[in-house]
């Protein structure tokens, strides 16, 4: 793409971005809150339960569940919580070492690091962004060695003790094959799912194939509870474990105050999760009208001769936040500047983790395709557009 090409179709995107959204400044992605949002809230100020002790919660757990096709769900502050918990439920402790990708949100590491558990950086497929299982394979036989029926890094000789691939903007990685390398090598798989909510591999939702996943509900995401996250699993004995962990470890109790080991102060309050259940009623249709948005997007880089990221067969996508893949680095921040000087909000993706000085030192496997990628992928507005709700709602 030439600079002359790069500029017509930074201009031609800003048209397009304005047609579905309006005018500018347009983010890149922002709640909506149309529909009983602020009677739920306010029913809940009303009934005095605002914390983490409420109806709602339950609620929005059980919504959850059967919307996923978990059999728990455990709701948590924010995803980050939720992802530090369900790795101490798979047993990561400090000194582990935990399998993960440099492609993904600082969260994903940080909740490792909590714990004191260190990420072993893997690269990620081109077309999905996240944990290539090919890659993880070709790892694990060149550096770990089973030691009395335990995986360890034969470099450290630290347990490899969890995976923790991302559905990167909500487009399914290849999360079969990933869990078929875990279990080959006894190695715990837990989803970070944080962007996928609405997001499938076959029949099966996203977050369903390891032994725990995680939900974020933060304010970008397709549905918000303003602040929230979510473990979802199909074992009764670990989601009980959760909900005592996340509850400060509080034995129960009429009176009494009683807790028998650490336990954090992790729960979703009642407040956010009335929030997240009115939402909960028009995420299929924020889902449907979401898909419109990329055919959109789909057609017009077709058009122009650019690379929509779409995904994998034998998926379906959330389309969370669309992407783009442009020609290199210099295309990409081209594009930044001419989209958002008109108040176009477009961004890269982020700084790859083994680039950021907390987790330099981190093992990995050269991540080609990562850096890459990391060099030519942007994110557009992908917000719900407003009009388009209304319409379907009037």
């Amino acid at each position: 793409m030439t600079n002359k090409q790069n500029i017509d179709f930074s201009d031609a995107l800003i048209d397009l971005v304005h047609d579905i959204y309006g005018p500018s400044p347009i983010p890149l992605h922002r709640p909506v809150f149309e529909g009983g949002e602020c009677d739920a809230v306010v029913a809940t100020i009303k009934s005095n339960f605002v914390s983490s002790v409420g109806e709602r919660v339950t609620e929005f757990e059980r919504r959850i569940a059967e919307f996923t096709g978990s059999n728990r769900a455990i709701a948590t502050m924010n995803g980050t919580a939720a992802l530090h918990m369900a790795l101490i439920l798979a047993d990561v402790r400090a000194g582990d070492e935990v399998l993960s990708q440099a492609l993904t949100f600082v969260a994903t590491c940080n909740a490792m690091s909590y714990i004191g558990a260190v990420p072993v950086f893997i690269d990620v497929d081109e077309d999905t962004l996240g944990m290539s299982p090919d890659a993880l394979r070709r790892w694990l036989v060149a550096n770990a060695r089973n030691d009395g029926g335990v995986t360890v890094n034969r470099a450290t000789g630290a347990r490899l003790a969890a995976c923790v691939p991302m559905h990167t903007f909500g487009l399914p990685c290849r999360i079969k094959e990933i869990a078929e390398v875990c279990e080959e090598f006894g190695i715990a798989l837990v989803e970070d799912a944080a962007e996928s909510l609405g997001s499938h591999v076959g029949a099966r939702h996203t977050g369903t194939f390891g032994k725990l996943a995680t939900l974020s509900f933060n304010g970008n995401k397709i549905i918000t509870t303003g602040g929230g996250g979510m473990i979802v699993t199909d074992d009764a004995g670990l989601a009980d474990r959760a909900r005592y962990l996340t509850t400060t470890a509080k034995v129960p109790h009429k009176w009494e105050f009683v807790h028998d080991e650490v336990g954090y102060n992790y729960r979703m309050p009642n407040l956010n999760a009335a929030l997240g259940c009115a939402q909960m009623e028009k995420l299929p249709d924020m889902l449907r009208i979401k898909a419109d948005v990329a055919a959109r997007y789909r057609a017009f880089c077709a058009e122009h001769g650019v690379h929509f990221i779409e995904p994998i067969a034998g998926t379906r996508a959330n389309f969370w936040l669309n992407a783009v893949r442009l020609k290199d680095r210099a295309a990409r921040d081209a594009f930044l500047e001419a989209t958002n000087a008109k108040g176009v909000m477009t961004r890269p993706i982020w700084r790859l983790m083994s680039e950021l000085t907390t987790f330099a030192a981190c093992q990995t496997d050269g991540l080609t395709t990562s850096h890459w990628l990391a060099d030519r992928v942007v994110n557009l507005p992908s917000s719900v557009p407003e009009a388009q709700f209304h319409r379907l709602h009037a």
